[in-house]
């Protein structure tokens, strides 16, 4: 049986808890629509009281959370998948990856596994679920993009982030995926963003993590914005909610698939796509 693992209130663990939750709650909730066994045997490895989480999970604003997340997650792996195809031996990596699992979710036997966090993060994940085959955690600062130089992209690669790009700057957002582009020529980048509404509506969330750039950061209004980012990209948006699905799932409510459309349209909440041009031939 494996270690029980105890989280200490206030420890860089406890905030990886929430959304390790969420992903938990997510497969318990919608079982048609998002799977994620990983979520449930680390909440189960945790020495950790859950008691006032179970206790919020009951309200109707932490079950349309539950779904946003699993929408994500489900959209991410679409597009990682969809690269796979055309790229079977690619590196898959996970920008920000606190303690998810979708690289491990997509895995096809032959691709390569990279989860990049800050220092702090990744010595948690080390502990509470160590690398494994074909897999590398790297403890580095996504803006440091010496981090790139760990990352195998000699059979293509498709990079992702899930809930990251809000905490970047502008500047900071366009400079990683031009980087991406310049190293991996013909890699796939995927990411969500929200509008102003959503920023807006994100501020207490901002305050919490104590960032005080909180006007720098990201947010589209237009995602025609998005094509003066990167001279080689190929840019392309859907709806975050129901942009790769129809949420077919028994447990998803008239309400919930009303706040789904008011996501994507009002709020903006969008899932982007950057394909990065290959290498152009030259002629002899």
């Amino acid at each position: 049986m494996a270690e029980t693992i105890k989280i200490e209130p206030g420890s860089v663990q406890e905030t990886l808890i929430i959304p390790l939750y969420g992903r938990k709650l997510c497969a318990d909730m919608f079982p048609n629509l998002y799977k994620d066994e990983s979520a449930a045997r680390l909440c189960a490895r945790l020495d950790y009281d859950f008691a006032d989480m179970d206790k919020k999970a009951e309200s109707t604003l932490w079950k349309f959370g539950a779904l946003e997340a699993a929408m994500r997650q489900i959209d991410m792996e679409w597009e990682i998948r969809d690269y796979l195809l055309g790229h079977p031996q690619a590196a898959i990596v996970n920008m920000g990856c606190g303690l998810d699992q979708t690289g491990r979710a997509c895995d096809n036997g032959t691709c390569k596994i990279y989860n990049v966090d800050m220092p702090d993060i990744i010595a948690a994940r080390n502990e509470l679920s160590p690398a494994g085959e074909r897999e590398l955690n790297i403890a580095s600062d996504l803006n440091d993009f010496t981090w790139m130089d760990a990352v195998d992209g000699s059979g293509g690669a498709v990079f992702f982030a899930a809930g990251v790009f809000h905490y970047l700057t502008f500047e900071q957002a366009k400079a990683l995926v031009n980087e991406l582009a310049r190293r991996f020529p013909g890699s796939r980048a995927v990411f969500d963003t929200v509008g102003k509404l959503g920023k807006n509506l994100m501020r207490q969330t901002f305050k919490n993590f104590g960032m005080d750039n909180y006007d720098d950061c990201l947010y589209v209004e237009d995602p025609s914005e998005l094509d003066s980012w990167c001279s080689a990209a190929r840019v392309s948006t859907r709806g975050y909610m129901l942009g790769y699905s129809d949420m077919d799932d028994p447990a998803v409510t008239g309400l919930h698939r009303f706040l789904a459309r008011r996501c994507d349209g009002l709020v903006k909440m969008r899932i982007v796509r950057m394909d990065f041009e290959e290498p152009k031939a030259v002629r002899g």
